[in-house]
């Protein structure tokens, strides 16, 4: 089958018109803005309902992750694809998450991130190359996001990957939407008619957004690369990172700003081995620490205390 239209015969809540915007283009600026922000706003409110199933869609994707060479795995179209991008290609910057361990299945391609790719986003047949391409499998969790959960390209590539074993988690607008009936997580970010009818890169966009970023995050801190809310896994790759990491290792471990920075050098920006190195654990015995637990600094922080390597404890 080739590129193919979807015939939707569901409510698509993202085209209705919002009576409020029936005049939009008469308003003065400052009106338009504060529709635009209210609107949003107000769509955000609805993620309350959204907190059970993105917990439990967390708690699964790490069951696969943890202990595995799983891979997250983003897919989507338009706005919504290049959304997923944006939160995949952050996590290893952030979290020292790995790039092989993460894939991206974009319409377009990854020439779609920066302009538009005509009719890509009905091409199931492309859905299905890239994602074979990346031989998906039981360790692996696939990421679908679409406003309408119609896209026939985002939804025949979860449908791919989750035939091939991965654990699918699915993220749209409408909550009758093929993609939401064909995953193992669906997640229903209801944010109603856009003030500018259809166009999803408003509220559907925000709610997105703060649903891959809980989504992602979650998963980081649930796997152990965040210690009490300080991103302790991040890349310190450049002299601004390398002296906020000396100021986490000196507030970690009560040392001073000049130690944190000697630590922070001395394991090449790993700010997790640079803490247990401040509080006076040796290189070998830290290194080992942090391999056993999977990079887990709380558990290995609780290992090397428990076996009397630490001349310091932590401050917090």
């Amino acid at each position: 089958m080739g590129p193919s239209a979807v015939t939707r015969v569901f409510t698509v809540a993202t085209e209705h018109l919002d009576p409020r915007s029936i005049d939009l283009d008469l308003r003065a600026s400052t009106d338009v803005a504060a529709l635009l922000i209210d609107s949003q706003r107000e769509a955000v409110h609805t993620l309350s309902e959204c907190i059970a199933p993105l917990a439990a869609a967390i708690d699964a994707a790490v069951a696969r992750l943890r202990a595995t060479d799983g891979r997250l795995i983003y897919a989507g179209a338009g706005t919504s694809g290049r959304l997923a991008v944006q939160d995949g290609v952050e996590l290893w910057p952030t979290y020292s998450w790995p790039m092989d361990r993460l894939g991206f299945v974009l319409a377009g391609g990854l020439e779609a991130m920066v302009g538009s790719v005509e009719g890509a986003e009905d091409d199931t047949v492309a859905a299905r190359a890239a994602m074979a391409a990346l031989e998906p499998g039981g360790d692996d969790v696939v990421i679908g996001v679409a406003a309408s959960g119609s896209t026939p390209f985002t939804v025949e590539a979860v449908r791919w990957a989750r035939a091939a074993g991965a654990l699918a988690i699915g993220l749209s607008s409408n909550d009758t939407a093929p993609l939401l009936q064909g995953v193992d997580h669906p997640v229903c970010l209801r944010s109603g008619p856009e003030m500018v009818a259809g166009s999803t890169r408003l509220a559907a966009g925000t709610l997105q957004k703060i649903a891959l970023n809980t989504l992602s995050t979650g998963i980081m801190v649930r796997l152990g690369r965040v210690y009490g809310g300080r991103m302790v896994s991040m890349r310190s790759s450049n002299q601004k990172l390398r002296r906020r990491a000396a100021a986490m290792v000196a507030g970690l471990c009560g040392v001073t700003a000049e130690e944190g920075l000697q630590v922070v050098e001395r394991a090449e920006g790993d700010i997790r081995l640079a803490s247990l190195l401040a509080l006076g654990a040796g290189e070998a015995a830290a290194r080992d620490a942090l391999l056993a637990t999977d990079g887990n600094l709380r558990e290995a922080l609780a290992n090397l205390r428990r076996d009397g390597l630490l001349v310091r404890d932590f401050r917090v």
